[in-house]
Formats: structure tokens, C-alpha cells, sequence
């Protein structure tokens, strides 16, 4: 299997087209492709800087001319969850004739698309890339070659995998900005590249409340990761 991740801009996609006039963002919960109807029905994550933002942005995707249908699930603040259902697009099209799959979800934001596809082998994914850049704007992002015994480990462990990934989404953004710049500017080597005084400084609060941030969320990943133990196949 050839797992590939491409930002992708298409020039057919509701989404894609939305996020060009509102600032908005769209992450995929679930999706379902009727290959005979040539439709694709989602529920997506609606983000915006403001309600009146997120607002624009539900009435301006569903007026798109390639939206069949447009749901609004709930939604609360600058939040919203929807229920699409669209026209088929060209990149779909060319995964689908390919053999295409989609292996994760999808996220939508600033004109671009990131894309989660597999093929079942490389020739095949070469050539879907190849059509693919025919008529759309598509970068590689990654491309990993998966192997049966691999497809059997990610399979096997999908659920301590979520149980992660959702102790990542509950991080705040504070915890979230404190730990990814600590650890890029090299809080956590040794010796330490920077101090919590440096990072103070960078987020201009006191030394005691960068080192709130950073255990807050180290607490939360840890946790996360010391529960999923048990239940990861291969560790004894």
C-alpha cells in the first residue's frame, strides 16, 4: 500500500472555494462516497475567529453551485458541526478511477486541502498523481509505502492511536503554543537549549506560568499515553 498526504487546492470544491472568501476551516468527522450517484455526504467541523465569521461561512458553502445539500448539525459560539452532501469533484473522480482510498480525514482551510490517499501500489499511485496535477494544484506532503505487517500494527492499535490523538485535541491553545515552542526552541534537551525564563519572555507572563502550561499539558499526553499501554499490540 502507498499512503500518500497532499495539500491540495482543487478548483471544483465547495470547501476549498469557501475558505478562499470567509475565513473558516472544515474537518472531516465522517465521509461516504455513492461512487453511482458520484456524491460524497460528510459531517465536518466548522472553526471561525467569530460567530458572525462562522455564520458567513455555513451561508456561503451552502450556496455553492456544486452543494446538493447542507445540514446544520448544531452549532455553539464560533463552532458548528454540518451534514454536506456535494457533487462528486474531479480530484475524487481521479482517486475513485485509480482504486483510490481515503485513509484519514480531510481538512480544509486557506484555499488548500490536506488529503489522506492510498493506492495499492506505486505505479498506480503515480499515475493518479500524474492526473491528479492535471486539474488541480497538488504538493506532496508525504509518501510512505506500508507494508502488510505495518497495515496489521496500525490496524490493531487504531484505538489507543485515538485515544492519543484525542488527548492532543484537549490540550488548550495555551498548552498547545507553549508546548510546541518549548520543545522547537529546545526546552526538553540536555542540556536545555532555553530556559522557562526564555520562554516567559517569548510568551511574556511569568516563569511560574509557562511551567503551569508545560505541566498541564505534559500531564495530559503522558496520562494519555501511560493509559493506551496496556491495550498497544507488540508491547510486552
Amino acid at each position: 500500500m502507498i499512503d500518500l498526504d497532499l495539500d491540495m487546492r482543487q478548483y471544483d470544491c465547495p470547501f476549498i472555494d469557501t475558505t478562499d472568501e470567509v475565513e473558516v476551516s472544515f474537518s472531516a468527522m465522517q465521509w461516504q462516497l455513492d461512487t453511482n450517484r458520484k456524491q460524497l455526504e460528510t459531517r465536518l467541523l466548522v472553526e471561525a475567529d467569530s460567530r458572525a465569521a462562522l455564520d458567513n461561512g455555513l451561508e456561503t458553502l451552502c450556496e455553492h453551485r456544486n452543494m446538493a445539500d447542507c445540514a446544520t448539525l448544531k452549532k455553539q459560539g464560533r463552532v458548528a458541526t454540518i451534514r454536506t452532501l456535494i457533487e462528486q469533484t474531479d480530484a475524487m473522480g481521479v482517486v475513485k478511477d485509480h482504486g483510490g482510498y481515503i485513509t484519514g480525514p480531510f481538512k480544509i482551510e486557506d484555499g488548500t486541502e490536506m488529503w489522506h490517499v492510498g493506492f495499492d501500489d506505486e505505479v498506480t499511485a503515480d499515475r493518479a498523481l500524474s492526473e491528479l496535477d492535471d486539474g488541480n494544484d497538488v504538493v506532496v506532503e508525504g509518501r510512505t509505502e506500508l507494508s502488510i505487517t505495518e497495515l496489521f500494527d496500525v490496524i490493531e492499535n487504531a484505538g489507543p492511536a485515538h485515544r492519543f490523538l484525542d488527548s492532543c485535541r484537549k490540550l488548550t491553545e495555551t498548552e498547545r503554543t507553549t508546548l510546541v515552542t518549548a520543545a522547537e526552541a529546545g526546552y526538553f534537551e540536555t542540556p536545555r537549549a532555553v530556559s522557562l525564563e526564555d520562554l516567559a519572555a517569548e510568551f511574556d507572563v511569568s516563569k511560574t506560568a509557562v511551567s503551569m502550561n508545560l505541566r498541564r499539558a505534559e500531564r495530559k499526553l503522558v496520562d494519555s499515553t501511560v493509559a493506551s499501554m496496556p491495550s498497544i499490540q507488540g508491547i510486552e
